[in-house]
């Protein structure tokens, strides 16, 4: 059987996009198992994730996200992007969107000119209560692990996020997982460090849950990130979010939006 991919990546943060609008191309009982094969890097296409778009019942898109791990995420900020982007190419959309993911539906503003692409996500509202990133205990959510004063705070997805002097001193395969896996955190979380670089700049790196790696960026994690240091009173309501992979911003007045890219990579075909 072949299947048509595409491969698109928003700050670096890349996915296989498998078009299932029409109809199921996957099975659903080997969507995990395609995920691990194909988003291998050396013996697959290689991404962080592989996006399955398909028709929602109430909404005009349903993106469901497989990590390489097997594991389905809630809600993936740099994929739903590229989600959108491949559906307005595609002409199952366009200008704006509404998504229905794990973590509820997403509405995204789509802006296009020449080869760019440009998108605005309202992303879902952060949650600091423990019961609802979800951690154990009560209230909202501070705890030292190891070296660390932690924060954490669920943007579509469980996030931990620690403040540093500088990003990047720090070794995020030997500190990040003990931070993921921490037993605070039921279903993990992932690992934000953060650096204040300005009045309303900060700079990150993200472990991400799934990928269990670190990843050139993480739109959920800028997301929780900014939230955070907006919380603290460090920033204003606009955040200007560096990742490795590229500049988001995430505006927090009255809820919460990240603006960033995203681009097509490549198309082609799997022989499965």
């Amino acid at each position: 059987m072949e299947i048509p991919f595409a491969k698109l990546q928003g700050n670096g943060n890349d996915f296989i996009v498998i078009d299932e609008y029409q109809k199921a191309v996957i099975p659903e009982d080997m969507k995990g198992q395609f995920a691990a094969i194909y988003c291998n890097r050396r013996f697959g296409i290689g991404a962080d994730g592989v996006l399955f778009l398909s028709k929602s019942a109430r909404f005009d898109l349903k993106m469901r996200l497989l990590q390489p791990d097997e594991s389905e995420a809630e809600m993936c900020g740099n994929g739903i992007r590229c989600l959108a982007k491949f559906a307005s190419d595609a002409g199952y959309v366009k200008g704006s969107c509404t998504i229905e993911t794990l973590a509820g539906p997403v509405i995204v503003i789509m802006e296009t000119g020449g080869e760019d692409f440009l998108a605005t996500v309202t992303m879902t509202p952060p949650q600091f209560d423990r019961k609802e990133i979800p951690a154990t205990g009560k209230g909202e959510y501070k705890e030292h692990i190891g070296d660390f004063d932690v924060y954490a705070v669920n943007t579509g997805v469980p996030h931990a996020v620690i403040i540093v002097d500088k990003v990047d001193a720090i070794d995020m395969a030997a500190q990040a997982p003990a931070i993921r896996h921490h037993a605070t955190f039921p279903k993990g979380a992932n690992v934000n460090f953060v650096e204040k670089t300005g009045e309303n700049s900060i700079r990150i790196r993200t472990f991400e849950r799934g990928v269990e790696e670190e990843t050139l960026s993480c739109g959920t994690g800028a997301t929780a990130t900014a939230a955070v240091v907006h919380k603290l009173g460090l920033t204003g309501d606009v955040v200007e979010v560096g990742t490795r992979g590229g500049p988001l911003t995430i505006s927090l007045k009255g809820g919460a939006k990240m603006q960033g890219p995203a681009a097509t990579v490549f198309t082609g075909v799997i022989s499965f």
